[in-house]
């Protein structure tokens, strides 16, 4: 009965909310009222997790990090598969001359013969480079490439 008088005094929002929280707890282990009670008042009948910054030190806790504790074990991304592409160049064509494109036609590109390719690793620049051919398939040497910081600041 409590729980019908409390049902009563909530709003349809704060009903809607209620029943959000009770399906992911439901989904999660054993959910009861109590606990949709605390989270709706914010007071949870679990404990909070204060967010760390990114640029804060790492802490030291198993293997996770490396033999000294200073930073983190890099293995645990290093099989992660990224996709990396060399860029030729580019251009704008409308779709009245791409619908035109067949075998043989040329399409004029913005860089230079010999200018420098631009490698990307999941779209992002991370190096220039120039063609070679090793076993007569095509590769690149990478001839510069971009620190991380000035990474940083081309996101930004």
């Amino acid at each position: 009965m409590a729980d019908d008088k409390q049902a009563e005094e909530m709003s349809p929002e704060e009903q809607a909310l209620a029943d959000e929280w009770a399906a992911a707890l439901d989904e999660a282990g054993a959910a009861d009222q109590d606990d949709i009670d605390a989270l709706l008042a914010g007071t949870g009948g679990s404990s909070r997790v204060k967010m760390e910054e990114f640029n804060a030190p790492a802490k030291v806790s198993g293997d996770e990090y490396g033999e000294h504790g200073d930073s983190p074990n890099l293995d645990v991304i290093l099989d992660i598969p990224v996709t990396i592409s060399m860029e030729v160049g580019n251009t704008d064509i409308t779709i009245r001359n791409l619908l035109q494109l067949n075998q043989g036609s040329v399409v004029e590109l913005d860089r230079l013969a010999g200018e420098p390719l631009d490698v990307k690793v999941n779209g992002t620049l991370i190096a220039h480079g120039e063609v070679v051919v090793v076993n007569e398939k095509f590769g690149i040497r990478l001839t510069d490439v971009i620190s991380p910081s000035e990474r940083i600041k081309k996101l930004r």
